[in-house]
Formats: C-alpha cells, sequence, structure tokens
C-alpha cells in the first residue's frame, strides 16, 4: 500500500469525538437490547434450560435437589437466564463491537482481525460442549462417588440448584474460555507484544501454566484435570502453528510489495 493510499485511508476513518460517542451509544443500545430479549427468551424457557444442566446430574444417579431458601429457586433462574442471554447475544455484541472499531482500521487490519472474531465463538462452543458432555460427568462421578455408608450412618449428597449452577457454570465458561487461548496468542503476537521465537521457548513453562489453569478451574479428580490440561497443551502448539501460517504469509506480501516498489 502506498503512502498517498494510507493517508487517504487515515483521513477517511477520521471522525469527530462527538460522533464516536454518538456512535457507541448507539452500538451500547443496540447490545443492551440483544441482552434484554435474549434475557426474556431465556427467562420463558428457564426452566427446559434448567433441565438440560441438570442432565448429568441425572445421570450420575442424582434424582432430586433442593434449594435452601424461599427466594433460591426463582433467583436460580434468573441468574441462569442472565448468563444464557449473555451466551446467546454474544454474536450480537460481537458484530457491534466490529462495527464501531472497523471504520478506524486499515483494510489490512480489518482482514487480519475478522477471522478471530469469528472463530471465537466456535471454541467457545467446543470447550463448553467438552465440559458438559465429558469433564461436568467425569466430575460429578468422582465426587457423587462419597455417598453411602460411612460408620453405619448414611451419607446422601442433595445438591443446591444454585450451588450446581455455580458449579456447572464454572466448567461451561472454565473450559470455553481456555479453548480461547488460540486467539489470544495470535493476537498478541499481531499486535508485536510477543514472537512465536518466545512462545516457542517458553512451552515448557506454558504446559505448566495448563496443568495449574486445570487444577484451579477442576475438581480435585485427576480425570477431569487431564481433560482440560491436555487440550491446552494442544491448542497451545495449535497457536504455534498458526503463528507460523501467518508469518510467512506476510513475509510473502512484504516481498510483494518490494518487488512492486522497485518495478516502479
Amino acid at each position: 500500500m502506498s503512502d498517498d493510499a494510507v493517508i487517504d485511508e487515515i483521513d477517511a476513518s477520521r471522525a469527530p469525538l462527538l460522533d464516536h460517542l454518538v456512535e457507541l451509544r448507539r452500538r451500547l443500545l443496540y447490545c443492551i437490547a440483544a441482552v434484554a430479549v435474549c434475557f426474556g427468551v431465556a427467562m420463558y424457557f428457564a426452566s427446559t434450560i434448567f433441565a438440560f444442566l441438570l442432565h448429568p446430574l441425572y445421570n450420575a444417579g442424582q434424582k432430586e435437589v433442593i434449594f435452601t431458601t424461599v427466594y433460591g429457586g426463582f433467583f436460580t433462574e434468573v441468574k441462569l437466564a442472565f448468563f444464557t442471554a449473555m451466551m446467546l447475544s454474544f454474536p450480537v455484541i460481537a458484530n457491534q463491537a466490529w462495527r464501531f472499531i472497523a471504520p478506524g482500521l486499515y483494510r489490512q487490519e480489518k482482514r487480519a482481525l475478522l477471522p478471530f472474531l469469528l472463530a471465537t465463538p466456535l471454541l467457545f462452543i467446543a470447550g463448553a460442549a467438552l465440559a458438559y458432555y465429558i469433564a461436568v460427568p467425569m466430575a460429578l462421578h468422582f465426587l457423587l462417588g462419597y455417598s453411602g455408608m460411612v460408620g453405619g450412618v448414611k451419607r446422601q449428597a442433595l445438591p443446591d440448584i444454585a450451588e450446581y449452577l455455580s458449579f456447572i457454570m464454572q466448567f461451561l465458561f472454565g473450559f470455553g474460555i481456555a479453548f480461547l487461548l488460540p486467539v489470544l496468542l495470535m493476537l498478541l503476537e499481531r499486535a508485536g507484544i510477543v514472537t512465536r521465537k518466545q512462545l516457542v521457548s517458553a512451552r515448557r513453562y506454558a504446559i505448566v501454566g495448563a496443568f495449574a489453569i486445570a487444577a484451579v478451574l477442576t475438581p480435585p479428580d485427576v480425570g477431569s484435570q487431564l481433560l482440560l490440561a491436555i487440550p491446552l497443551c494442544l491448542l497451545y502448539e495449535m497457536a504455534l502453528v498458526g503463528i507460523w501460517f501467518t508469518e510467512r504469509k506476510r513475509a510473502k506480501l512484504a516481498a510483494a510489495e518490494e518487488a512492486a516498489a522497485g518495478q516502479a
């Protein structure tokens, strides 16, 4: 891209501060409206959604849950509806954020950022699905295994619905956010904060960090920890491969621009 083209693109992206604030207000109102609509829908289907989340607990042999306060059942459904609304409205929020920042980006920056924006919900869903279908059942099987007779006394689990919701949301959000690791690393490399060489040299520390994160986000059984730690290590390696491809692409583009400038 020539200097004149860059200057024209900068001039085209300029706008008074008041225009930016008005645009930001408009985008925020769209996001709030999307969250409100999704919250209403999620609140209407809250019992169905919670039944879906209770399915791993039912499969683990637990047929009863309780709430220990008069308002516990209601506020648990409100909390669940809010979490669901945030997840359902994420595409709208991401789209509005993109529409707000895109006019201030160069054409090349738009092409670089858009794939990350599209990959974020897919990776989050993949992590949450791994948690729901594999990690949560394994953790429940381990934790509920402490039920039974102890010294002639029956020890029985009676999960509180609010605590169970926090438990399963910790898994879903923990695994979902952890699966965004490649996006984060590639954005950091794109911004010039880290390099692929630095990430390669820090591989051993990344492995230790992956197991530390898994120990914090999962129960103390080894199976659940490995289910998060191993994918984190694999995602780290995937990020290194992705950065290698982007480095090659940038090098080819730079060589092409130098060749075009030499011919001119």
